[in-house]
């Protein structure tokens, strides 16, 4: 099932009126225009994503599966609006359920603004460690990685960075900007005819393929399975 018209216009309206009161005046709309078809699209990209690679789930329920919550944990934040703006989706690994920070495949949806992604996000600093030891040991490798990725318009996330290099690693090494990195994931942004077109799930599943060395390398360096 593509990804419908009305699931951008329910979340650019979400993102004008993000109150509970609204929220709830509109909760069929939200189950029938975005949660429905999210879930029908989750379900249609379980193939796709098993030609990438069979470690990796789509599961097509809201909670305990491929769909993230619509509700924001405010607890920490300034931000007080209870809803996220965007329709989130994450195709985790298969060791997702004993490692959250194991290599995904994302996407979120919403007008104007959505994108994919594919990576390690944030992982623990042993995880850290780990990536970071085999871009050393495999430089090369490495640097044909990051070129492929290049080749495909595919972006790294470059905010979230060490001022300098990380303890034990030299500061001098060629990829001493990697080296710094704390999270290892890229990025593409989606048109909304993209993301409605008929054949969004295999379009989406090339962009993923497209990422996929570099979600070779990661879980080779965390060794798991790819």
């Amino acid at each position: 099932m593509p990804i419908p018209g009305a699931l951008l216009t329910f979340m650019g309206e979400l993102a004008d009126h993000n109150d509970r009161d609204w929220f709830k005046a509109n909760k069929g709309r939200y189950d029938a225009d975005v949660k429905g078809p999210a879930l029908a699209f989750i379900g249609e990209m379980a193939p796709h994503l098993a030609d990438v690679s069979p470690h990796f789930l789509a599961v097509p329920k809201a909670q305990g599966g491929s769909l993230f919550r619509i509700h924001r944990d405010t607890r920490f934040s300034k931000d007080k609006t209870p809803y996220k703006t965007h329709t989130a989706i994450q195709f985790r690994h298969e060791a997702a359920s004993r490692d959250v920070h194991a290599p995904g495949f994302y996407v979120g949806l919403e007008p104007g603004a959505s994108g994919l992604g594919a990576g390690a996000w944030s992982p623990p600093s042993p995880a850290l460690k780990q990536i970071r030891n085999l871009i050393v040991a495999e430089a090369d490798t490495w640097q044909q990685v990051k070129d492929a990725l290049a080749s495909e318009g595919l972006e790294f996330m470059g905010d979230d960075m060490l001022k300098r290099a990380p303890k034990g690693f030299d500061a001098e090494h060629r990829h001493i900007d990697d080296l710094r990195r704390k999270t290892f994931a890229v990025h593409r942004s989606l048109s909304d005819a993209e993301v409605c077109a008929p054949d969004f799930a295999a379009t989406l599943a090339g962009h993923y393929q497209a990422a996929s060395p570099l979600i070779r390398f990661l879980c080779v360096a965390l060794e798991l399975p790819f």
